[in-house]
């Protein structure tokens, strides 16, 4: 068993150890963070790399106490996934596999949420479609300090990333940019469609 943070259209890092895993557990008792995949992936648009933040509500502002990952709000009122499925549109409209992939993203961003934690949960599981790979996982009952398992939580976090992810493959803007690496899994899977799996 493999431990895990559940993220929203996670880096090609975290998909990278999930695709090597026997069994996924997402630590669901974890404090958020702000400034990590909890809540924010990057994708490729034709000015480079291109942030899609989900806007929370952050009861918690400005006092101490700590707000656990599996009870934050989404923000709606922002109107955060019309603009992220523009984004994602108009980067990716002309791929070679968006169209194969459109119909199953488009419930995602139809489905009306509460909890950051369930669109987290439901872009796994597009994810792990898409892949064609286990679609099987576990959550914790507390939070798991010491554990004897492989640890992947820390790939959460934007800053602490592995230098490398995947070979090189070729993206939307390449010729402008050059090759961007650990975006979203979705900049992987619109480019390389099924092929996507030998890259992870």
């Amino acid at each position: 068993m493999s431990l895990f943070i559940p993220t929203y259209f996670g880096p090609i890092s975290q998909y990278t150890e999930i695709v090597k895993s026997d069994a996924v557990v997402f630590e669901m008792e974890d404090n958020f963070q702000k400034q990590s995949y909890r809540n924010r992936c990057y994708i490729y648009n034709s000015n480079g790399k291109q942030l899609l933040n989900i806007p929370v509500k952050d009861k918690n502002k400005g006092t101490s106490q700590r707000k656990k990952t599996k009870d934050l709000l989404v923000d709606n009122d922002a109107l955060w996934q019309d603009h992220h499925l523009k984004s994602l549109q108009t980067a990716y409209r002309t791929s070679p596999f968006y169209e194969f992939y459109e119909d199953d993203l488009l419930k995602i961003f139809h489905k009306k949420y509460t909890f950051l934690q369930d669109v987290n949960i439901d872009t796994h599981l597009f994810i792990t479609d898409a892949l064609q790979i286990s679609q099987i996982y576990s959550k914790t009952a507390e939070y798991l300090v010491d554990t004897a398992e492989p640890d992947f939580r820390e790939l959460v976090n934007v800053k602490n990333q592995p230098k490398k992810t995947t070979d090189s493959y070729i993206q939307m803007f390449d010729d402008k940019h050059g090759f961007i690496s650990n975006l979203s899994i979705l900049d992987l899977i619109f480019m390389e469609g099924p092929n996507a799996i030998s890259y992870l």
